[in-house]
């Protein structure tokens, strides 16, 4: 791998960024589901957006679209109820604050599975005698070994950021913060190594009262320099808020919708993406399952010392168990060639839909958690755990 200088960019969402409300909502109903039926086929795309009718009212919406197939009791306002909660949750509780869960129509568009994905996806029905994937298409996982999380330090520092600013906001350390927000980091490589930050971005919504001087201050010393502080020089950058103001955020400033966030949710653009989006989907659909385990085969391959970068790509086609390809790139830093680490790959490591969702244990409610911050990198997921690496280092 040729070692070079350059400057790499991230950005991140808070929680309360209106694409991570309506990703949060369909995970959560994924999580509702599973949690009364572990067999929950769920796809649940999500729309959030304040509007206004005349120019002296504003209302608030939320459209549920999608398939759910479940034995969990749907009735009595049960998805509702969920989207209520996740939108208290996250701080959207009153019209200052860009979207009021008290004063909220919700759409529901759902139909169940449909049958002639079913007998794909499901042991053992038709002719299918194992699982197949629940889709085609291509999954991507990457791993570094730059960050102690084996992730790219310019994802990490961004998701810390947004992740400070929503502790800054909920903790009242930063009162006048509402929940919509972003960052973005640039990281300045010196021979292939992350070094020093070029700029920091923060963009955070605020009450009309606060005076922005202070919201400066207090983004400097409370967000940035616990994060950012060791990468940080005399030259870096800084831009906080740099239209001057973000009084009018959320839903009622920007539509949200379910999976718009890809690059967000994974590795900040420095590994590549599929394209299909992970929230609201349950563990039989691969582009959430594989893009998982792709990145479970990846970072084990790097804790083991077999690559230092890695990425990973596992083809799938629809109802069909064994991926149609995998390629394993280690970027010219592998410690075996690329054919072995590939045969290793299928030897020791669950490529198969149903071998991913036993192993990695998918088939619980983890996944709401998973909405906001990044799906990698946080050793809380269990697609993120080491325990193979030991046992791969007798290839080395």
């Amino acid at each position: 791998m040729v070692k070079k200088s350059y400057v790499f960019s991230s950005e991140s969402v808070t929680e309360g960024h209106p694409d991570k409300v309506a990703d949060k909502i369909s995970d959560s109903i994924l999580d509702a589901c599973l949690a009364e039926d572990s067999e929950s086929r769920v796809a649940c795309e999500t729309l959030v957006k304040g509007y206004m009718p005349d120019e002296n009212t504003v209302k608030y919406a939320v459209v549920l679209a999608g398939e759910i197939t479940t034995k969990a009791n749907l009735e009595n306002n049960f998805l509702d109820n969920i989207v209520m909660k996740t939108l208290k949750e996250i701080g959207y509780n009153s019209p200052e604050s860009g979207f009021d869960a008290n004063d909220c129509q919700i759409i529901k568009l759902m139909t169940k599975q449909s049958p002639d994905i079913a007998q794909g996806v499901n042991e053992g029905q038709g002719d299918f005698k194992e699982q197949g994937a629940g889709d085609q298409g291509m999954m991507f996982g990457f791993a570094s070994n730059e960050t102690d999380v084996l992730m790219p330090l310019p994802i990490v520092l961004a998701h810390k950021l947004t992740s400070r600013l929503t502790y800054m906001r909920k903790s009242g350390k930063m009162p006048y913060l509402f929940p919509d927000g972003k960052s973005q980091v640039a990281v300045k490589y010196i021979n292939g190594k992350p070094k020093l930050l070029e700029n920091v971005i923060i963009a955070a919504q605020h009450n009309k009262n606060v005076d922005m001087k202070q919201l400066r201050e207090d983004m400097k010393r409370l967000v940035i320099s616990p994060v950012c502080k060791r990468y940080m020089s005399a030259d870096t950058k800084l831009h906080i808020n740099a239209t001057g103001k973000f009084i009018v955020g959320g839903p009622l400033a920007d539509a949200g919708v379910t999976g718009r966030k890809i690059i967000v949710d994974t590795y900040g653009g420095m590994g590549k993406h599929g394209g299909g989006a992970f929230s609201g989907k349950d563990p039989s659909k691969v582009d959430r399952s594989g893009a998982y385990v792709a990145r479970y085969i990846a970072k084990n391959l790097v804790a083991a010392g077999l690559v230092d970068i890695c990425e990973v790509q596992l083809a799938y086609s629809i109802g069909v168990a064994e991926p149609t390809s995998i390629l394993i790139d280690d970027f010219e830093t592998g410690k075996v060639s690329s054919e072995e680490l590939s045969k290793i790959v299928r030897k020791e490591f669950p490529i198969k839909p149903a071998d991913i969702i036993s192993v990695l244990d998918l088939k619980r409610p983890i996944y709401a958690d998973t909405a906001a911050y990044g799906h990698f990198g946080r050793n809380e997921f269990p697609w993120e755990n080491t325990k193979k690496a030991e046992k791969l280092k007798k290839y080395l």
